[in-house]
């Protein structure tokens, strides 16, 4: 099960790494919007269960697209965004 999983998540590495840099760039800002969302939904009149579930559901999706857009930039995609932002 073990060497299943770990060829799973090289499978989903791999088609990441095929992505272009744009791509990633584009995911991994959607982090920000759903960090926002993820604590913004607290001050809606909602039942404290169904503001768990938000938060969980927003959350896991700032974290997805910023491990994802990471994948997909890689080491020389993130020095590439950096000198882009320190211009």
């Amino acid at each position: 099960m073990k060497a299943y999983l770990y060829k799973f998540g090289m499978s989903i590495k791999s088609r990441l790494d095929r992505l272009s840099f744009r791509t990633g760039v584009i995911v991994l800002s959607m982090c920000v919007p759903f960090y926002i969302i993820s604590f913004a939904q607290m001050a809606l009149p909602f039942s404290a269960g169904t503001k768990g579930v938000l938060w969980a559901l927003f959350f896991g999706l700032a974290k997805t697209a910023q491990y994802g857009g990471l994948t997909i930039l890689g080491a020389e995609g993130i020095k590439r965004l950096k000198n882009m932002v320190g211009k």
